[in-house]
């Protein structure tokens, strides 16, 4: 029986690598970025504007939607696809996260925290994230996971990844749909030795012969440093199987998902994009602008003169100053349309950049010219501003 999910190579440029991700919902061409539509929806924005934009796949919150709409409620629409109106690929978060932000109770069994909804008690175990996310009918789910806020200490670390590890196979035996896909998660906080000893023992799992269909490396952009990141990476990567996926999560800057392509990284996620707008900031290829500042008061120019978005090419950041400053509505969904595109295009840009055997070359230019505020291509005219 073919996998559900599958991803094959088809580019390779020293580490960095470019590939095809098969889901039941459609291909997805990586490198590649998913918008978080955390409770089913991007923010400020709806499933016409992500097709306009590019995207590919989303994220949405297995914690989230288990409790608000209830996954039986998703299930009985027609699974989160139909649900969200999105007819391509959806990935899940297994809610391990929420470990950091809700700080649960955690055992053996599985954690146990407050609904930051009602209150209610909430026991989430490897298994129920499993049923779950089954019953969401995402492509691809995510096993429960134990991350660590970092720093921490070497006894929190390699406790929190060997639970990972047992709650992966946990996770393995649980599963019940052959039509979907799980993805394990590589823990090991900053430290090099326990991050290849879970990508190790993480690959190895596998009942009846399967194993996870991809690899998701948790418990970074956390707190760590670029140099402790590039190190679990470099750690990890190598032990994972070349022909399964590999995915950062909550990793969103541009730098920081230029580094982690460089080391042989497909897929990437993050609220970056949407949050930033809407505390209207602009990603741009000099650098992130936050536009609320006195000097863009007049400026009569595009956010990026660089950029073919729909607001950048019709709207004055003058403009999108001035809905931002009064808090309309609308400047959120411009500037998280800009950033979302900027996100994508440098996606693409980075798939075109490894295809033609340039990605190193591609990479130190976006990293300047966003350090600089100068360095775009000749012609160009990009207007030298302050961040």
């Amino acid at each position: 029986m073919t996998p559900p999910v599958t991803w094959h190579e088809t580019a390779r440029d020293g580490a960095a690598r470019t590939g095809i991700l098969r889901t039941p919902h459609g291909d997805v061409a990586t490198p590649a970025f998913m918008a978080v539509g955390t409770r089913g929806s991007v923010k400020t924005v709806d499933v016409d504007d992500l097709e306009a934009l590019g995207a590919q796949i989303v994220l949405a919150n297995t914690y989230h939607l288990m409790l608000r709409p209830g996954a039986d409620v998703v299930a009985a629409v027609g699974e989160i696809q139909r649900f969200m109106g999105w007819d391509a690929p959806v990935l899940t978060d297994s809610g391990g996260y929420q470990v950091l932000s809700l700080q649960p109770k955690i055992t053996e069994r599985g954690l146990v925290f407050r609904s930051t909804y009602d209150g209610s008690t909430v026991d989430l175990t490897p298994e129920a994230a499993v049923a779950v996310q089954e019953t969401l009918g995402s492509d691809i789910a995510m096993a429960l996971d134990v991350p660590v806020a970092l720093p921490a200490t070497p006894e929190a670390t390699e406790a929190a990844m060997e639970r990972t590890l047992r709650w992966a196979a946990r996770t393995l035996q649980a599963r019940r749909r052959d039509d979907r896909a799980v993805f394990g998660i590589v823990q090991g906080g900053a430290d090099p030795d326990l991050r290849a000893r879970s990508a190790a023992a993480t690959a190895a799992l596998s009942v009846d012969g399967q194993g996870f269909a991809g690899f998701g490396i948790g418990g970074l952009a956390v707190g760590e440093s670029a140099v402790e990141r590039d190190r679990a990476l470099v750690a990890a990567v190598p032990e994972l199987p070349p022909s399964r996926a590999r995915y950062v999560m909550g990793l969103g800057d541009t730098e920081g998902i230029l580094a982690a392509v460089a080391r042989g990284i497909d897929l990437f996620d993050c609220v970056i994009p949407t949050r930033l707008a809407r505390h209207g900031k602009a990603l741009t290829s000099v650098g992130d602008l936050s536009i609320k500042r006195a000097e863009f008061r007049l400026d009569a120019g595009p956010l990026d003169p660089h950029c073919a978005c729909a607001t950048c090419q019709r709207y004055a950041t003058g403009y999108l100053r001035h809905l931002i400053v009064t808090k309309e509505p609308t400047g959120r969904r411009l500037l998280t349309m800009h950033n979302l595109s900027y996100t994508y295009r440098l996606m693409a840009d980075a798939r075109a950049a490894i295809a033609a055997g340039r990605f190193a070359r591609f990479r130190a230019q976006v990293v300047e010219r966003r350090r600089t505020g100068r360095g775009a291509p000749p012609g160009d005219g990009i207007r030298s501003r302050r961040r």
